[in-house]
Parts: structure tokens; sequence; C-alpha cells
């Protein structure tokens, strides 16, 4: 696929166009709100207005020169309404910034970001990741790829929310600090570990938090000089640019235990990991605290294996489960009070750092059953740091879950009312990109249902397959939808004529690579 975007020094609007296989795309947004429509074997985005009437993205077989659009002095500044407050934003690829401290496709995130700003898209998301920044030794930063990626989205005039990522990545691989890693070689209980004795070395165990084995530093004063450096380097941008800011939590930057690896379509119940010597001397406190030592000697024994489904074994049955003993609930409350006890460290931690610099702090929660309501306590955490909660898995459907697993809508619906209660405003996500119309459908009607918290939401991913014609026109009638929720796919505008003057601009011509 390749992209081709014409520019000019002027700033006049200009055309850009890219290339892919024999479709051609045509996208001209009028009044910041887009169309599209099927004409001689071209996919037409077509807005409704003047304010955009002389710009024109146009995905054809061929990169091609272009020319300046001129624009007309009736030209209004319509300014762009979104349904229900909900701001849209797009997630750029998680190796935007490579792990050897390099923007990668350049050229092709840019001319993205200018479809993305004529869609009417808000603004883009940007992992920024601990291993590529503080890579070589505690304290010493590189910003200056991330800084450049700011640059880029400001240059778009698109707003940009930033993501703290401090757990490793597998695809793309961007591990942790170097320093880190070499410190978890000879200590290796400053991660995580199951009952099997197995590590995740992807986060640190939330066990460390105030323990000084970072060079003398503990985790949470090393997250909070990260946090002050990352603040002092892009000031700038602070406020104006930088809208929102996601404080890293845990594995995959949740806040959770990583309890289940990997993505399978059928995940079992997963497993406890509170078998680190740092866990388990926190287990055992707390069990001498309540005057039960016998049960602080390890985790569960009753509980299914990763894979497996809760009702294999005793612990997790629906009725007469040994989650409902005393046991359990002693269990699972310490388990959980860990959890939130960790996240409100964080979210302390970075609400103090950002809170006078005009951004929102936010932090991802996973979307999972519990076996009692454990949302409220969350949201009740959230709510104490003035945080934004994120959510992911708003494309999710109970239809389309397999039949042993949790009810993602219910569990939506659980989340929601818990923020709701306590005032904490939603932002979403999707779990992955979607081809289907029906999970735009669903996203939509997470976003604009009744008594709705989302006020934002994130789509994840820019890549070569957002760009595809199999995705990109299902995406911005998504756009589309969610910008006019009561007009009709029928209600088409038909494309106005496009003056185009004789001057010539340059071309740039790139791949745009799957993120």
């Amino acid at each position: 696929m390749e992209v081709s975007v014409m520019g000019n020094s002027q700033g006049h609007m200009v055309r850009t166009e890219l290339a892919y296989r024999n479709l051609r795309f045509c996208c001209v947004p009028k009044n910041d709100k887009l169309i599209f429509s099927w004409r001689n074997s071209s996919v037409c985005l077509v807005g409704q207005g003047s304010r955009w009437r002389k710009a024109q993205l146009r995905f054809t077989s061929k990169a091609v020169h272009s020319q300046p659009l001129v624009r007309s002095d009736r030209l209004s500044a319509t300014k762009r309404k979104s349904s229900d407050g909900v701001k849209l934003f797009v997630g750029l690829p998680l190796d935007t910034v490579s792990s050897c401290n390099g923007v990668n496709h350049e050229r092709a995130i840019a001319a993205g970001l200018k479809a993305l700003k004529l869609l009417g898209v808000e603004g883009v998301e940007l992992p920024l990741w601990w291993g590529v920044v503080e890579k070589e030794a505690r304290g010493k930063y590189e910003w200056s790829s991330y800084l450049s990626v700011a640059e880029m989205v400001q240059k778009a005039a698109l707003k940009l929310h930033v993501s703290l990522c401090f757990h490793a990545s597998k695809q793309p691989k961007i591990p942790l600090p170097e320093w880190v890693s070499k410190i978890g070689e000879s200590q290796p209980s400053i991660f995580y570990k199951d009952r099997t004795g197995k590590h995740y070395k992807d986060c640190l165990s939330l066990a460390i938090d105030d323990l000084p084995v970072l060079d003398g530093k503990t985790p949470v004063q090393v997250y909070q000089e990260f946090c002050e450096s990352f603040k002092s380097a892009f000031m700038p941008f602070m406020g104006s640019t930088i809208t929102g800011i996601s404080m890293g939590l845990g594995p995959d930057g949740e806040l959770r235990y990583p309890s289940h690896q990997g993505k399978s379509k059928t995940p079992g119940v997963g497993e406890f990991h509170c078998y680190d010597e740092n866990m388990l001397r926190l287990l055992k406190q707390h069990a001498e605290a309540t005057g039960n030592p016998l049960w602080g000697l390890g985790g569960p024994h009753d509980v299914p294996n990763h894979d497996q489904s809760p009702n294999v074994n005793t612990f997790f049955k629906d009725h007469g489960g040994s989650w409902e003993s005393p046991y359990g609930d002693f269990f699972l409350s310490w388990y959980s009070s860990q959890l939130i006890s960790h996240g409100d460290r964080l979210l302390s931690l970075a609400s103090s750092a950002f809170r006078d610099n005009g951004v929102n702090v936010h932090g991802e929660v996973p979307l999972m059953h519990y076996c009692k309501e454990g949302y409220a306590a969350v949201a009740e955490m959230f709510m104490k740091n003035s945080c934004k909660m994120i959510l992911p898995g708003m494309d999710l459907s109970d239809h389309s879950q397999h039949h042993e697993s949790s009810s993602p809508e219910l569990l939506l619906g659980q989340i929601k009312a818990a923020c709701r209660h306590y005032g904490v405003e939603i932002s979403g996500q999707n779990s992955s990109v979607s081809e289907a119309p029906a999970g735009f459908d669903q996203i939509k009607k997470n976003l604009l249902g009744e008594k709705n918290v989302v006020n934002l939401f994130t789509y994840q991913r820019m890549g070569a397959s957002f760009f595809s014609p199999d995705h990109f026109p299902s995406f911005t009638q998504f756009v589309r939808n969610l910008n006019q929720p009561g007009l009709d796919s029928d209600d088409l505008a038909e494309e106005e004529e496009i003056t185009e003057s004789s001057h010539m601009n340059s071309e740039i011509s790139i791949q745009v690579q799957t993120a």
C-alpha cells in the first residue's frame, strides 16, 4: 500500500492520494462529516457542507502528482460536533518508536494523520515505552523520537493522548529496560510467579512497589522520576497538543495480575500470581494479622489450571464453591486489596505529577469477571484520584463469545453503573481492529447508549490493515454515524466539483507497514 502526500508551505488545502491495488478511494470532507458511496469501482467518502469542500483524500491505483486545491472565500469555519460529547481518537502503531529509539514508518504516519484530520478524528494515542526511553541506565532518558512524533501530531492539528507503558511487549518485541532485566536475572523475585514456579517477566510485581530493589530506588520512585522527566521534556505540548496521559498499571498496562497470558479465543479461568517471595511475605503478614497464620502459606489449592474452565475444580463453582468460604473470602479480599492499593499508588503519583498541566490522567482496567462485585472499589479508587477509567472491549457482544465465557455486555453494564455511582468518566477502547460492521455497531451501541458515561473512545489501532479497502470504508462510516447518529446511510449528499490549481507539489511515496 503506497501513500502519497502533497503539500505546500503556504498551508493550502491539498489533495492526499493513497494507492492500494486496483481500488480507488476518494474522500472529500465537508463540514467535517464524511459519507461514503460506491461509484464505478471506486469508494467515495464524501462529506456534507462547505468548510472542506476543496480538500480531497483519494486512494488510487497509482501514486500520482497532485495540485493544491483552491479554497473559496465562502468557506465557513463550522465547528465539528460530536454526539453525546464522545471524542474519537485512533491509536498509533505500537512500534511507532522502535526498541532502538527511532521513528518507524514516519511518512506513512504523517499521511495517516492527515487522513484522520480530514475525517474529523479528535486525536491519536501514542504508546510510550519505558524500555525505549530509559533503556540503558536508571535516570538516563532519551525522548527525542517521541518528541518528533508529538511535533508531527501538533503539525497535523490533532490532539495527543500518551500511554506510559511500564510493561514489555511481545509483538512488537519491546522489552523492559536493560538495566531492570539485568537486576531481574539475579533477583527474579521482582517479577510475579505462579504456583508452578513460572515467572512473568513482562512487568514488575506490585509487591515490590515500596522496596528499594532498583539500584537503591523503589519502583514507585523510579516511575515518579520518569513522569517528572517526561513532563519536563514535553512541557511545550502539555494542555495544548497533549490532553491526556495514561499511567501503566500492570500487565499490558492494565490494573490486573498476569492471570491471563496471550490472547486465546477460549481463555481459561487463569491463575493466581501470589507465589513470588514478596507476595508470599505480604500474604503471610495479612494471615497472621487476622489470626489465621496457616492461611498465609500460599494461594488456594483447589483452583483450575490456567487454561481450564472455572468449574473444573471446586474453588470457582457457582454454588458451594470455596470462594464463598471464610478462607475464600479472606484470600480474595487480600488479593484484590493489593491490586487496588497498587493502582492507588500509581494513579496518585500520576495525578500529582500532571494535575496542574491541563491534562486528564487515565488508567486502564480489564474487562474481567469477578467472583464478587469488584468494580465498585476500583471506581471509588479512580474517583479518589480524579482519574478517568479506560475500558476495553467496547466491540464485544454476548453472542460472539464462547459459551463458557462471562458476558461482556453484563460486565460493561456493571462497570458503567459503578462509574456513574462514583462520578468517574470512562474512555472506551475496542479489543481489535474490526473488519465487520457488527463490531462497529456494537461500539456505537456502547458509546451512544442510554445513561452513557463514555466521553472518549480510542480505536485500536493504525496500521496497514487500518487503511485497507476491507476496513477503512467501514471505519469512515462509523465516524460518520458517531457524529450523526440520527442520519441514515441512504442520506448521501452529491459530490461537488473540485477545482484544482495548476501549481504542482512535491510527492512523497511511502509504504504503510503493519503495527
